[in-house]
């Protein structure tokens, strides 16, 4: 096999990702920030040359032998990020992860047909996947029930094979019906089916929650702050970026995206175009905010020509990427006391702690939308849920119960 450096080989994995794969720059970027961890391990063990052993080293170093499932979800993407290396060296290319479908048989040919006309509908390619793998999920438990013909298809089968659905995840039998619903509509409508079997497919009662905004108490997130131990030069960076998620309730990638023309000093504020909404935004630079940065500018971050205001560590000082600002926050919080067990503890969790002292101090939701950038209320209605104070509030007395009402005569507690 042909010995090739780590540039050589991460320069052909990106352009496998690119353009087989259509991966976004911004993907892109996160691939190979962390694919660079394996070239600084190369370089401290003086290896030229990368190849798959040295890889499997590297992930022993820097994971042991735990087992996978073991692994919080940050740590199994950071595997997956690897393992795609890992595929490129060994076979010089990477495959899409999705499930292998094949659709075989006339019901087969009935879904691919189905698939074909959906797409003619110019519905997004991603859409058209999720039909996809859902039905030939259905296919391969038709098989199995050895059922051959689309006409022989009735209630009970498909009742059956929505019962054979983990019950632990509703949201995937609800996607199930759905996709199954809408198949067999079309082919009674193209009149393959006699029977409109969309009708009597099963009525479910699934609403997709949001899962509760994990939040910290001003006093928690005071004391996260004071952890951070501010004499090095990384503790200044690290400060100001944990600043500008907790006290300003800025995103991730806001944070990494932040460039020196966003700093509008004269007018202490800070002006940028969100990443996640392309809204701009408008936030005052507090005082606390605005030293943090100075500090940082000073005597923290290193003299670069990037237009980018925080940086990486180390060596090349390329700007930040958002994963990295999420690692910063967890690897802090790891640093303290609190208590974040149940408790998602990344920058996105400071920001729902802004949002739930803003509520507590009865702000108006128009105003706690401007702060996080909502584009309208409606998305800010989300943290309604964690303002226990005013839900409180809400609860209405239990009325009394008179006496003579376990005394009279007759009645169900006399039955």
């Amino acid at each position: 096999m042909e010995k090739k450096t780590f540039e050589e080989v991460a320069s052909q994995a990106t352009m496998c990702l690119k353009n087989r794969l259509l991966r976004a720059a911004g993907t892109l970027k996160y691939y190979n920030y962390h694919w660079r961890r394996i070239k600084r391990y190369m370089e401290s063990k003086d290896i030229e040359f990368i190849d798959v052993a040295v890889c499997h080293d590297y992930l022993l170093q820097e994971f042991g032998d735990r087992d996978y499932s073991t692994l919080d979800k940050g740590e199994k993407d950071d595997v997956k990020v690897f393992t795609t290396l890992i595929e490129f060296i060994e076979s010089g290319t990477i495959q899409p992860r999705k499930e292998v479908t094949d659709f075989e048989g006339p019901i087969g040919q009935q879904m691919i047909n189905y698939l074909s006309y959906k797409t003619s509908q110019r519905l997004a390619k991603h859409t058209v996947n999720e039909y996809e793998q859902y039905l030939f999920r259905f296919l391969c438990y038709l098989k199995e029930s050895k059922v051959t013909s689309i006409r022989s298809v009735n209630q009970l089968h498909i009742i059956d094979y929505i019962k054979s659905i983990d019950p632990q995840t509703i949201s995937l039998a609800h996607i199930s019906i759905r996709t199954l619903r809408d198949f067999f509509k079309y082919l009674y409508i193209k009149e393959v089916i006699d029977v409109d079997l969309s009708s009597m497919m099963p009525k479910d009662n699934y609403k997709a929650q949001a899962n509760m905004p994990s939040t910290y108490t001003a006093e928690e997130v005071e004391k996260l702050l004071s952890s951070v131990d501010r004499n090095s030069a990384i503790g200044k960076r690290d400060y100001a970026i944990i600043l500008l998620a907790a006290k300003l309730g800025l995103r991730a990638s806001d944070i990494a995206n932040l460039k020196f023309e966003n700093v509008l000093w004269e007018q202490s504020s800070i002006r940028l175009t969100q990443y996640k909404t392309g809204r701009m935004i408008e936030l005052p630079i507090l005082p606390e905010v605005g030293n943090s940065l100075i500090e940082y500018l000073r005597f923290g971050r290193l003299k670069s020509e990037e237009p980018f205001v925080f940086l990486c560590a180390r060596s090349p000082y390329n700007p930040i990427h958002s994963s990295v600002i999420t690692q910063i926050v967890r690897n802090t919080f790891a640093k303290t006391e609190i208590n974040t067990k149940n408790r998602k503890h990344g920058p996105h969790a400071l920001r729902h702690s802004l949002a739930g002292r803003l509520l507590e101090r009865q702000t108006i939701l128009p105003v706690i939308s401007e702060v996080l950038g909502h584009e309208n209320t409606e998305s800010t209605r989300f943290y309604l849920r964690i303002d226990l104070t005013s839900l409180r509030q809400c609860v209405l007395d239990v009325p009394g119960v008179s006496p003579g009402f376990y005394a009279q005569k007759g009645g169900l507690f006399y039955e």
